[in-house]
This record gives structure tokens, C-alpha cells and sequence, in this order.
């Protein structure tokens, strides 16, 4: 017949149970704070990059209303003169008038137009005395049409060709109202022949637009 255990051994029994039992506990609870300290952390380290960026956001939007502002103010002093910067009147319809800020937009236009460009070549000829004998180039306005503005946008040549027939004078005063235009030409190829009363003279230049600079507000995320 087998020997009861002793009382003895049975609470020793008991404590060893007790111990392990406690220590299961503490060595859970151990990890778990483990692994919530850690989590902690990480999430505090998260939210102190979240809350920097966003102190960098607004340090740069109140930068960007600051420089607003001053823009505006620069804007308005170059638009409201008496006089223009070509010597013209801002509110006149002359070839010399017009504001400022016009005349830049006239200097290099944002979108591509090839009937305006020929109009305005037109009316530069008619004003030296010259008798304008073809206005040529390529509409391009189709395959030009996706250029609508980029972050960083370069200027886009305007080719063209005029023949012009006229006294030597009137010749020269054209080439130097293309070297005096607002907007920029660049005559690449000139060809002259007659003589000093009557020149017919060939003329292959281009000017150019810019698509309008576009500006894109982006989203960040934070890791």
C-alpha cells in the first residue's frame, strides 16, 4: 500500500507551484511592458516627427503669406505707373502702351498662337514702310496644345518667314525693330537682293512662348 505524502512535502509541493505560478506572471507582465514601452517609443517618436514637420509647414506658410504680401505690393507698384517701361501709357491702345504687366505677358506669352504671332508681325512690318510680300510658318497649335505649363517650364521657339520689298532706309529700320521688339526674335537666316531704292529681302526667324509655371501643393508622409 503506497505511503500517504506527508504534510511536509505537500506544502512544499504547494509553494513550488506558487513560485512558478508568480513567476509565469511576472515574466508576462515583464514582456508586456516590454512591449508596450517599445510601442510607446515608437509612437512618441512618431508623433515628435509629425509635430516637427507640421512646425516646419508652418513655419514656410507663414513665410509664403509674408512673401505674399510683399509680392502683391511689389505687383501693384510695377502695374500702377504713369508711364510704362516702354515710355508708352498704361491705359492707351498704342503699340507703346499698355501696363506693365501686359506688355510682359506680350513679350512672351504663356500658350502658343501662331495667328496672333502673324498679326503682330503684320503690324510691324505696315509700320516701316515696307510692302509685305508673304508672312509664312507652321500653326502648330495641335501638337503644341500639350504644353500647358509645368513647375519648371523653358521657353518654345516660333519659327517663322517674311519677304518684304523696300528702299535701303525702311530695310534697316526693320531689322532694327526686330532687334528693339519687347519680344524676343532671333533672325537665323537673311537673304537681300536689288538695290539701294528697291530691296526684296528674306528673313527666317523664330520667337518663342513659355507655358505658364505651374504650382503644386504635394502631401507628405511621415514615417
Amino acid at each position: 500500500m503506497a505511503k500517504a505524502p506527508s504534510t511536509k512535502r505537500l506544502l512544499i509541493d504547494k509553494a513550488n507551484s506558487r513560485v512558478v505560478i508568480i513567476t509565469s506572471v511576472a515574466a508576462f507582465i515583464l514582456v508586456f511592458s516590454l512591449v508596450a514601452t517599445k510601442t510607446l517609443i515608437s509612437q512618441a517618436g512618431y508623433q515628435n516627427h509629425v509635430i516637427s514637420a507640421k512646425k516646419t509647414a508652418v513655419a514656410q506658410l507663414r513665410a509664403n503669406i509674408k512673401a505674399t504680401n510683399t509680392l502683391k505690393t511689389a505687383y501693384a507698384a510695377f502695374t500702377n505707373t504713369t508711364q510704362n517701361v516702354l515710355g508708352g501709357d498704361p491705359g492707351g491702345k498704342g503699340a507703346q502702351d499698355g501696363n506693365n504687366a501686359q506688355i510682359v505677358l506680350d513679350a512672351l506669352p504663356s500658350s502658343y498662337d501662331f495667328p496672333a504671332l502673324s498679326a503682330s508681325l503684320e503690324k510691324i512690318l505696315a509700320s516701316q514702310n515696307v510692302t509685305i510680300n508673304s508672312i509664312a510658318g507652321t500653326d502648330d497649335e495641335v501638337a503644341q496644345s500639350s504644353n500647358t505649363g509645368s513647375g519648371t517650364p523653358s521657353p518654345i521657339a516660333m519659327p517663322f518667314q517674311i519677304s518684304v520689298t523696300g528702299d535701303y532706309q525702311s530695310i534697316q529700320n526693320l531689322i532694327g525693330q526686330f532687334e528693339h521688339s519687347i519680344r524676343p526674335f532671333q533672325i537665323q537666316t537673311l537673304s537681300i537682293a536689288g538695290d539701294q531704292n528697291k530691296l526684296t529681302v528674306n528673313i527666317g526667324a523664330q520667337t518663342f512662348y513659355q507655358p505658364a509655371k505651374t504650382l503644386t501643393i504635394g502631401k507628405k508622409v511621415i514615417q
